[in-house]
């Protein structure tokens, strides 16, 4: 009679498995489909965030899990805006930044790429919010101090960020397309065009 209960039960183990991958598989489908739709990946974050804040300002609450997410996303910040190898690191065989004017040109490419800094921020927003409905979350503090060591930290950490930057010489962002100048002078002097 036992070998009939354990049978149901992986049974049902089984089918729990099953629906869980199919979901999953789902659910990753459509994170690839919106994967070259960033503006609208953003646009949907920033209503997320918009949604936490109104959460946070009408409950008045839960400033500890509002921290929190602020220095989760400021460390997200960190890694988006460095270089995959660090230059001070460690000298690699791989793609390198240039350091002086001489040096091969070579793309930035990030520590932690743009999709996964926004799917990590959007699902920090989520697990924030859903912190909001439980009340032993919410810790009684004073706000403003919070917030004053927020800046504070954000002040020093982009300091540090900046001058890393302007020593190795690097933008972490696509600016457009260079223009460059040096084709002028050669098509001054050529005056009028091919006579064929």
């Amino acid at each position: 009679m036992e070998g009939v209960g354990d049978d149901g039960a992986s049974t049902a183990a089984a089918a729990l498995n099953q629906r869980r991958h199919e979901a999953s598989k789902l659910f990753q489908h459509y994170l690839d489909k919106s994967t070259p739709h960033a503006l609208n990946r953003w646009i949907g974050t920033f209503v997320l965030v918009f949604v936490y804040a109104l959460r946070v300002y009408y409950v008045q609450g839960f400033y500890i899990v509002s921290y929190g997410l602020g220095i989760y996303i400021l460390n997200l910040l960190i890694g988006f805006l460095s270089p995959l190898v660090d230059p001070e690191m460690e000298p690699s065989d791989g793609p390198m930044l240039p350091t002086k004017g001489s040096d091969e040109f070579k793309p930035f490419i990030r520590r932690l790429p743009e999709f996964k800094f926004w799917y990590a921020i959007t699902k920090a927003f989520c697990v924030a919010f859903f912190m909001t409905f439980f009340s032993m979350f919410d810790v009684p503090v004073f706000w403003p101090i919070l917030l004053c060591y927020w800046v504070v930290l954000f002040v020093l950490t982009m300091k540090r960020q900046i001058m890393h930057m302007i020593k190795y010489k690097y933008i972490p962002f696509n600016l457009g397309k260079q223009k460059y100048g040096g084709k002028k002078a050669f098509a001054s002097t050529s005056g009028s065009p091919r006579a064929d």
